[in-house]
């Protein structure tokens, strides 16, 4: 339907995608892997988006970019999570989740939109 690499919101969350990863990689310890495995997931954002671009019908498209906005979400909690937990200052928490809502904007806009 869409070359994804082409859309700006896959563009986005790929960068936010390999931020969060950056970002889990200075947890303590002491979170044994937990939190920032799940934090991690935020790769599902850009890989929806990429899949719902590779299906045939507009039915599709949307119900995999309604994934990756759920995703966007989910990624919204874990972050206020690691924030209370102490793992993340609350600048960088309000950072991140500034970009997690722009990124679940963009999607809405896009399946708003689709033709």
């Amino acid at each position: 339907m869409h070359d994804f690499r082409r859309l700006s919101v896959w563009q986005r969350a790929r960068e936010f995608a390999v931020g969060v990863d950056r970002l889990t990689r200075a947890f303590p310890r002491r979170d044994g892997g937990v939190v920032g495995r799940q934090l991690r997931r935020a790769l599902s954002i850009p890989s929806n988006i990429a899949e719902g671009c590779g299906k045939g019908s507009r039915k599709e498209t949307i119900r995999f970019l309604h994934m990756a906005t759920g995703s966007a979400a989910e990624t919204e909690s874990h972050l206020i999570i690691a924030s209370d937990m102490g793992f993340l200052t609350p600048q960088v928490r309000e950072d991140y989740l500034g970009h997690a809502k722009a990124i679940q904007r963009m999607l809405a806009k896009l399946i708003a939109n689709l033709p």
